[in-house]
């Protein structure tokens, strides 16, 4: 019984240091020393540790049976905002060489004092790429959707004051600090520079991004270039409406906060209250029935 005290006690502790240590490291990393002037894509560490083999990936994922993995993995790191860091290919052959160190340490767990350690660690790094790529996207499709109200009223703006809309939209592209909203508003308007059509400049746009919010902005913008529509009426709708949108979506989140709050409560600071209080009471009794 004491052991297991100990034991629970340790946990405790080392779950609530990680979690500091964590929060520290997060704000540590939100600290900017210079501003700077591009958009950096981080590169996860694990990936770097596995840059030395992408060759051998590579060579793994040349095959026709992984046509559809190179689909899928353009597709992703277009809407990650990543196809100028990583190519499919690069993106496959990283996913095959996680797999294959996945299965190489849990082949070694078998032999070992801990397999089911090792099988579960395999198993984390196996599905690890598919992971990050996937919360990329995410935490990508979340800074557009809270980012494009501001501009799109800021185009209202601009557009009402008699200016065209390529025209407005370089101004707030110089303006605004670089996002992954502010990130694809640049990459098409350099498309639109290089000749290609406005329409299917922001049509490729929608389809890059797959974001629900800007693909229905966008494609409105569209529709009412083709029917002659106000552009500057239907930005002001578009913004109003892209706004309530967030502030749902705000007010959904506060609402679950609480009955999030219960999971970490459950498993750790009860726990912990618990072997405050009663360990001292659970080991004086065990040493009177000694």
């Amino acid at each position: 019984m004491e052991n297991l005290l100990d034991f629970l006690t340790a946990l405790c502790a080392g779950c609530s240091v990680g979690c500091i240590a964590f929060y520290i490291i997060r704000a540590l990393s939100g600290i900017e020393l210079e501003r700077k002037t591009s958009f950096e894509k981080p590169i996860p560490i694990l990936f770097k540790l596995l840059y030395p083999f992408l060759a051998v990936g590579k060579r793994m994922a040349g095959g026709k049976g992984f046509s559809t993995w190179h689909q899928t993995a353009e597709t992703k790191l277009a809407m990650a905002g990543y196809s100028n860091v990583l190519t499919p290919a690069d993106f496959v052959g990283l996913r095959l060489l996680f797999i294959l160190v996945g299965v190489i340490i849990a082949f070694l767990g078998v032999f070992s004092k801990q397999p089911m350690a090792c099988i579960i660690v395999g198993l984390l790094l196996s599905f690890y790429p598919s992971v990050w790529i996937n919360t990329v996207i995410k935490k990508r499709h979340t800074s557009i959707m809270r980012a494009l109200p501001n501009v799109l009223d800021l185009l209202t703006l601009s557009v009402e004051s008699g200016r065209d809309l390529v025209t407005s939209l370089r101004d707030i592209i110089n303006r605004r600090p670089m996002d992954d909203l502010g990130e694809e508003l640049l990459f098409t308007f350099q498309e639109i520079q290089l000749g290609r059509k406005r329409s299917d400049a922001l049509r490729g746009m929608a389809k890059r991004v797959r974001q629900v919010d800007l693909t229905a902005t966008l494609n409105s913008i569209v529709q009412a270039e083709e029917l002659g529509v106000s552009i500057a009426q239907l930005l002001r709708i578009q913004g109003d409406t892209q706004r309530a949108k967030r502030f749902a979506m705000a007010e959904k989140q506060a609402n679950e906060a609480p009955v999030k709050i219960i999971i970490p409560v459950v498993l750790f600071i009860l726990p912990a209250v618990f072997i405050i209080l009663m360990g001292p009471l659970i080991k004086m009794t065990l040493d009177q029935m000694r």
